[in-house]
């Protein structure tokens, strides 16, 4: 009997039509389940029954690992693993567990209004203010010119939870950035993203210019080291490239792939759909 998937995430976008639409040659059945309607206790979800796997892909930086930990007990295989996601949805995590194997993004942690002002004398302008929690671009900053770095932080001042007002301040390492797509314990793609018209962000979501590269011994060598803290799975690596090599900045745990598809000419979603088939044979 085929196996079947449950797609959980917040939306059927572009990537979890083309993981379904993947799965017609492989034998699985892959269906996509609306995250904010799973109902989860100690049996599990009964929206859930009868799917052998689940692929986490909830675009919430606090559900998709609330929910991995969950639902783990109850599917043969969870992706991304719980423990992964712990990892991967906090920026400072992320750095911390790595940077002992790899060098990381510079960085100071930021909780109050004194460690802003540290950071900026620390750090030469420009600097990159980022929130600990978030995904694509949203709240990351730019700060030019100190004048008004200070009333930037006034707005962070203003938002109603500690859980919103963690952020980085990191070195700025140039607009562009290195997006490693891995699935399983591989490098599947790799493709260098650049600022579009308008915005110094290079992340898909906002109009970044995408271009494939080739997966170069170095990054083999840094995605290694980063599966053997978060294991294997589905993972959107992102580095920095600097003078003296790569830096990590982050890795995510549900990434949108399309760019790196486009860009790459590789079949994300049949590579993907491939490795669930692998896994639960």
């Amino acid at each position: 009997m085929a196996a079947s998937v449950a797609i959980v995430a917040d939306r059927l976008g572009w990537e979890e039509q083309k993981l379904i639409a993947a799965a017609d040659r492989t034998g699985l059945t892959l269906k996509w389940v609306n995250d904010e309607e799973l109902t989860v206790g100690p049996g599990g979800s009964a929206a859930l029954d009868g799917y052998d796997a689940v692929l986490v892909r909830s675009r919430s930086y606090t559900r998709g690992g609330l929910l991995a930990e969950a639902l783990s007990p109850h599917h043969r295989l969870v992706l991304n693993s719980a423990s992964a996601i712990a990892i991967c949805e906090n920026k400072l995590v992320t750095r911390t567990r790595l940077q002992s194997a790899i060098p990381v993004a510079d960085y100071q942690l930021i909780l109050t209004r004194k460690d802003f002002t540290l950071a900026l004398s620390r750090f030469q302008t420009p600097v990159v203010f980022k929130p600990i929690f978030g995904g694509m671009g949203r709240r990351v900053t730019i700060i030019e010119n100190l004048k008004s770095a200070q009333s930037i932080y006034d707005y962070v001042e203003d938002l109603g939870h500690a859980f919103e007002q963690a952020a980085l301040v990191e070195r700025f390492y140039g607009g562009a950035s290195i997006r490693v797509f891995v699935i399983g314990d591989r490098v599947e793609a790799v493709s260098r993203f650049t600022p579009g018209t308008g915005d110094w962000r290079s992340n898909a979501a906002i109009g970044s210019h995408q271009e494939g590269q080739s997966i170069s011994a170095d990054i083999r060598s840094i995605t290694d080291e980063v599966l053997k803290v978060v294991g294997p799975g589905i993972f959107g690596v992102d580095l920095f490239e600097t003078e003296d090599g790569y830096v990590l900045n982050e890795v995510n745990h549900a990434p949108a792939f399309r760019a790196v598809a486009d860009s790459s000419g590789i079949d994300i979603a049949g590579a993907i759909v491939d490795y669930l088939a692998s896994a639960l044979a």
